[in-house]
């Protein structure tokens, strides 16, 4: 405080729990973001993953003989 007068415990108790209160919230918001980094990476691999996937299944369906489709027996 920038008066002269010495603060009583409970608002040194109240500033204490503040600056703590502050400096967890900062601690928690680099985890959220540090977890949504490896969200975002996670999710990066595995459009990777499907597409790689995909685009092999294509090819390998490219290059099968078509089958004609069967008629039914009426």
């Amino acid at each position: 405080m920038t008066d002269q007068q010495p603060d009583k415990p409970a608002q040194a108790a109240r500033r204490e729990r503040m600056r703590k209160a502050a400096e967890e919230g900062a601690a928690a918001m680099v985890d959220v973001r540090k977890d949504a980094i490896a969200v975002r990476k996670n999710m990066e691999r595995l459009r990777a993953e499907r597409l790689a996937r995909d685009s092999a299944v294509a090819a390998e369906d490219e290059t099968k003989p078509k089958t004609p489709a069967k008629k039914r027996a009426r």
